[in-house]
């Protein structure tokens, strides 16, 4: 039984990390508004990458269930410069599903993740490749700047988030990280190994270990269309990350309930003392109501947490697929294309 796997053997370095090319994943739910704007940037930048660094590159568009024409606008780009995948699942199974989907297709050795939105820019991409090529780096992912321009509410809630998520955990997340990262062939092969159907790719990513550096960026505001995370859905994201990939929220429930045990003990001696020492009862049906409301909402909110890590454990053991592939295409870039038909005509 192999506890463990043996990725030396996709190690690059500058002189062969052109023959690894770069695969680049792309989710995408509802953006047809902005999808050939997009398209058209990265075909852009494959080209400098191929003439700068001599990198192969396709792109992995993987429609997540869009309900508007997103799906067929990315049949019809062009191949211009890169290669192109076009992954269609069966319906919306959320973006984890479809980074999953887009590295399980990539066909090349690095992957790197974007979103379709446009915010992250395209230029930066070079800077990264550079990184991993010039630098040696496996992992280079990418963090806000600043969160300057959003309420303060929203600051505290992802300063908090990530101080739970990092409680006690051996390998830390970086704070402000996203999904906006490039991995190198063996951080890639790496991040595929792992089994589990519940994935939160910030903290996978950082997991997997290897070499990493941080790229600091300012997203670009979105051009086209409105965002789908409403502040319910990334609370609800928020609680798939931590049940998914820490169980700081176990050790918080139990250092909640040694807290209020404590407080109860100490509570019962000073009742007692008072009742020594004075020899009157003390009136105990208010703070018997106030005790009894804390402590049963404090085991209906234990009840919970530990419902979310079973539900966890009950989706392993089905072991469902994390996605369907319903429709999936390819077209390769159209300078390949032209070159090898050249070829063939000198040939005959």
């Amino acid at each position: 039984m192999i506890l463990g796997t043996d990725v030396s053997d996709l190690s690059t370095a500058a002189a062969n990390a052109a023959a690894q090319g770069l695969s680049i994943v792309v989710p995408l739910y509802n953006e047809a508004s902005g999808l050939a704007f997009l398209h058209q940037r990265l075909g852009a930048l494959a080209k400098t990458l191929r003439q700068r660094y001599g990198l192969a590159c396709e792109v992995v568009y993987v429609d997540d269930g869009s309900a508007d024409a997103t799906l067929a606008i990315a049949r019809g780009l062009a191949a211009d410069g890169l290669d192109i995948q076009v992954v269609s699942l069966s319906r919306n199974f959320g973006k984890e599903a479809a980074l999953m989907a887009g590295l399980e297709h990539a066909r090349h050795g690095a992957v790197l993740f974007m979103d379709g939105d446009g915010q992250h820019p395209p230029d930066l991409v070079e800077k990264l490749v550079g990184h991993w090529i010039d630098d040696g780096y496996d992992v280079v992912y990418t963090a806000k700047a600043h969160r300057d321009n959003e309420p303060l509410l929203r600051r505290l809630a992802v300063h908090g988030f990530y101080a739970l998520i990092n409680w006690g955990a051996r390998q830390k997340i970086p704070e402000d990280a996203g999904d906006f990262r490039l991995l190198s062939p063996r951080a890639a092969a790496a991040l595929r190994q792992l089994p589990e159907r519940n994935r939160f790719f910030k903290g996978l990513a950082s997991w997997i270990g290897f070499r990493q550096i941080r790229v600091d960026y300012e997203p670009a505001p979105r051009a086209h269309g409105v965002t789908t995370f409403s502040p319910g859905r990334l609370i609800g994201l928020s609680i798939e990350g931590l049940t998914s990939f820490s169980v700081a929220p176990l050790r918080f429930a139990s250092l909640l309930g040694v807290v209020l045990a404590t407080v109860a003990f100490l509570f019962g001696l000073s009742i007692l003392w008072e009742t020594w020492t004075t020899g009157r009862s003390v009136p105990g049906y208010p703070s018997l109501v106030v005790g009894l409301m804390t402590i049963g909402g404090v085991q209906l909110i234990m009840i919970g947490i530990v419902g979310e890590y079973i539900g966890k454990i009950l989706s392993e053991l089905k072991a469902r697929p994390i996605y369907f592939v319903a429709e999936h295409s390819e077209k390769r870039a159209e300078a390949e294309t032209a070159a090898t038909a050249g070829e063939r005509t000198a040939a005959e």
